[in-house]
């Protein structure tokens, strides 16, 4: 199996290492959020596309800067 096609039409920053995926962007205006979620749920479509799983267990979310909100469900 390939996962050349798996960063199509991503917009954020992607890394892939061995089996580990890295996805990163700014959320400094509000379209970085959408643009983010929008990169996440192409990557869940591109799995399920090709009958793999991604590891939600060790998925994490850091934030940087001063009083970031705590996302909801976070």
């Amino acid at each position: 199996m390939l996962i050349n096609d798996l960063v199509d039409g991503i917009e954020c920053t992607f890394n892939k290492f061995g089996e580990d995926t890295k996805l990163g962007g700014v959320v400094d205006v509000p379209e970085g959020h959408a643009v983010i979620q929008r990169d996440l749920d192409r990557l869940e479509k591109w799995a399920d596309r090709n009958l793999m799983k991604f590891n939600k267990g060790k998925c994490k979310v850091q934030q940087l800067g001063r009083n970031q909100p705590v996302p909801v469900g976070g």
